[in-house]
C-alpha cells in the first residue's frame, strides 16, 4: 500500500516510529517531512499529506503533531480528505468503519508508541462498512465542493 506520512517537530519521534513500522510491513511510504526535530509548523505537513491522498498519490495518509488536533485540521482543509484523531484502536476502527477515513491523525503527547502502532494496524486493516454510512460520507464530499448536504 502507498502511504504518505508527515509531522511537525512535536510529532517527529512518533512519525519516525510509525514510518519505520509501515515500511517493515511492506508498504511504500512517502515521508513528506519534517525530517528533523527543529521547530516547524504543522499546517504545511498536514496539507502535504492531505494533498498526496486527495491526488491519489497515496492510498492513505498518516500525520502526527503534539496533540494530533492541529495537523488533523490542516489535513482536513484539503478537499477529499477525511482525517480523524486516533488515540486508541477503537478510534481507528470507527473512523474507518463509519467515516471511511483516509488520514490517521496522531498526537505524540497523548498516545504512546505501542498504542499508536496497534491503532495504525487496525486503521490499515479495517474496511469501510458502507451501507447507511455511505450517505454521510457523500455529504462530507458535498461539503468539500462548497455545497451543504
Amino acid at each position: 500500500m502507498r502511504i504518505a506520512i508527515g509531522s511537525d517537530h512535536a510529532g517527529f519521534a512518533l512519525k519516525e516510529t510509525l514510518r519505520i513500522w509501515l515500511a517493515e510491513q511492506g508498504n511504500d511510504v512517502a515521508d513528506l517531512g519534517t525530517h528533523t526535530e527543529e521547530r516547524c509548523d504543522y499546517p504545511k505537513f498536514g496539507a502535504l499529506v492531505g494533498e498526496a491522498v486527495a491526488r491519489g498519490d497515496a492510498e492513505l495518509g498518516v500525520v502526527v503533531c503534539g496533540s494530533g488536533q492541529g495537523i488533523c485540521m490542516a489535513a482536513n482543509k484539503v478537499p477529499g480528505v477525511r482525517g480523524g484523531v486516533i488515540r486508541d484502536v477503537q478510534d481507528a476502527e470507527m473512523t474507518r468503519r463509519h467515516n471511511d477515513a483516509n488520514v490517521a491523525c496522531f498526537g505524540e503527547r497523548f498516545t504512546e508508541p505501542d498504542v499508536a502502532l496497534a491503532a495504525l494496524k487496525v486503521f490499515l486493516e479495517t474496511p469501510f462498512d458502507g451501507g447507511r454510512h455511505q450517505n454521510r460520507v457523500d455529504q462530507l464530499a458535498e461539503l468539500d465542493s462548497g455545497r451543504l448536504a
